[in-house]
């Protein structure tokens, strides 16, 4: 599939596996979540520009190469894109945060958008969008149109999972964004989840099931 991404590293796959399974705690859920997202941010961070700073060392002055933290924002799709957020932070914790409440309504499957908070200054940013299922597609087209709309310097999409269909009607709205995924999984059932998927990653989070 063109500019999609399969996080195949070994640790991923393994912590993917251990949150797969229907007795994962909702501690050891979230933990692991905290761990694999972290470890995707090295894949989806790599193409980061970087600049060059001049600094002290003990013995010497030398010019040395930074990432500026504070051009990256990292926008969650509530509520399940917020498990996401503190993995992420761990590697670009001087990142910006932005918000975006989206619920998919249960008859028509279509996402209604309830927040929406972003840092100024989107123009001069990379944006990274955060969700953990990218089932329908409905809600991260949505969510991404809402982004593009104030035009950033860059934005990529990030998920757990993805299904066949939420591929497709994400590269259908947006074949520009990249897609960084640790699974596409076979498809999605009559309600809209994914299968073998995980359940619901929101109430798997949070405990609320």
């Amino acid at each position: 599939m063109h500019n999609v991404h399969v996080i195949t590293h070994p640790l991923v796959q393994h912590k993917l596996t251990l949150m797969r399974r229907k007795d994962a705690s909702t501690n050891s859920f979230r933990r692991l979540l905290g761990e694999l997202s972290t470890l995707m941010a090295y894949e989806v961070t790599r193409d980061m520009p970087l600049q060059d700073i001049e600094i002290e060392t003990p013995l010497e002055t030398m010019t040395a190469k930074v990432i500026d933290g504070k051009k990256l924002v990292l926008v969650s799709i509530l509520r399940a894109g917020n498990g996401f957020l503190d993995g992420m932070l761990n590697v670009v914790p001087g990142a910006r945060v932005g918000h975006i409440g989206l619920y998919r309504d249960p008859q028509t499957l279509q996402p209604v958008e309830y927040y929406f908070k972003m840092p100024s200054g989107m123009h001069e940013r990379d944006v990274i969008v955060v969700d953990p299922m990218l089932a329908t597609g409905n809600s991260a087209a949505a969510a991404v149109q809402r982004i593009r709309d104030m035009r950033p310097r860059s934005l990529k999409f990030v998920c757990l999972l993805a299904a066949p269909e939420g591929i497709a009607t994400m590269q259908q709205a947006h074949p520009e964004v990249p897609i960084y995924t640790a699974a596409i999984d076979r498809e999605l059932d009559a309600h809209g989840y994914i299968l073998p998927g995980l359940g619901d990653a929101g109430d798997r989070i949070f405990g609320t099931k």
